[in-house]
């Protein structure tokens, strides 16, 4: 065997010795040998109120009593509200009040009066509501509900607007109303219970010819109408 040749095999050999010491390890991989890494845990979500991740759907309490009987309001007839003098319903309200004043009897938009009155059943009991409407010389409108609770008539909703209009979706009430910067705010209503109360408040802007709609959660009170259209 030349030297060359003795060489060469040399090189073999540790070339071999060296393949089998690192087993069939690859690049960035691990060996046969090489002990796995710890196995980091992930954090589990930690409920902050227990008791609401617990009941998620739990009804949230009503922070207003039920409405009270209007004094010196007519006595419910054989039909309900059906019948009975719109007007004299709304002047016991002390809320309505204020926009009636002297205010005639409406049939066409264009100046201020009371709209006529509309009856509809909003609470799912058979029995129609009643819807009256007033517009005043400010541009302003008045909208309320009227209802029969244990034979005393009662105001299940009150809300106040610019260019009130105000149609009904099956027993909701969807109340539009033009918002100071120009858009355009839908509310609408559904019975509770008690009163209607506020499911989906949307804010449509106009802009250029395009619509940006925005959502509000719903506060479910007559208060927060009331502060909104100020």
């Amino acid at each position: 065997m030349t030297p060359s040749s003795r060489r060469f095999s040399a090189a073999l050999l540790c070339l071999c010795a060296a393949v089998a010491a690192g087993g069939c390890a690859t690049p960035g991989g691990l060996g046969a040998a090489s002990p796995a890494p710890p196995v980091s845990m992930q954090p589990r979500p930690e409920p902050l109120w227990p008791a609401w991740t617990e009941s998620p759907g739990a009804a949230v309490g009503r922070r207003e009593p039920p409405p009270m009987p209007l004094k010196n309001a007519p006595a419910p007839g054989p039909n309900g509200l059906v019948g009975l003098d719109a007007g004299q319903v709304a002047g016991a309200d002390p809320r309505m009040k204020p926009y009636l004043g002297k205010a005639d009897a409406l049939r066409a938009p264009g100046r201020a009066g009371v709209r006529p009155p509309v009856y509809k059943d909003l609470t799912g009991d058979g029995n129609p509501e009643l819807i009256v409407a007033a517009d005043v010389p400010t541009g302003r409108s008045a909208l309320s509900v009227y209802a029969v609770a244990d034979g005393k008539i009662v105001s299940v909703l009150f809300t106040i607007g610019r260019q009130l209009t105000a149609e009904s979706i099956g027993s909701d009430l969807l109340v539009r109303i033009a918002a100071d910067d120009g858009s355009e705010q839908a509310v609408r209503y559904h019975w509770d219970g008690d009163r209607m109360s506020v499911v989906n408040d949307e804010r449509t802007f106009r802009e250029t010819g395009s619509e940006c709609a925005v959502e509000s959660p719903a506060p479910g009170s007559s208060a927060h109408d009331e502060r909104k259209a100020r």
